[in-house]
């Protein structure tokens, strides 16, 4: 997957925390969001947080769907908010696809 496929994908499921994100998809969107936010922080503070604001969700969906792709449960994103969960979740965002990570492929989660 390359940069603008991983930008359509990851845009056209806005909201889509069912299924799987391959490690470049996410990591492409990650490239993405850091351009769009230096880009939009130069022209002003509010369109920054705007595009933040705007990249919230499909970002939390990416993440959602990369953390299924290696057999964990979405949730688990919770801890970026302890600050330093933040280095888990790389951990785990870097990490290759799980062979049993089908338990999270449907909307059963």
């Amino acid at each position: 997957m390359n940069f603008g496929q991983a930008i359509s994908t990851c845009l056209s499921k806005y909201a889509d925390f069912s299924g799987r994100a391959s490690r470049p998809e996410f990591w492409w969107f990650f490239l993405f969001q850091i351009l769009v936010s230096v880009a939009a922080s130069m022209v002003s503070d509010l369109l920054n947080g705007l595009m933040v604001l705007g990249l919230l969700l499909p970002a939390l969906a990416v993440g959602t769907r990369r953390l299924h792709d290696i057999g964990k449960s979405g949730w688990w994103q919770l801890i970026m908010l302890t600050g330093i969960g933040y280095f888990l979740l790389i951990y785990w965002w870097v990490q290759p696809a799980s062979d049993d990570a089908g338990v999270y492929d449907a909307a059963s989660v």
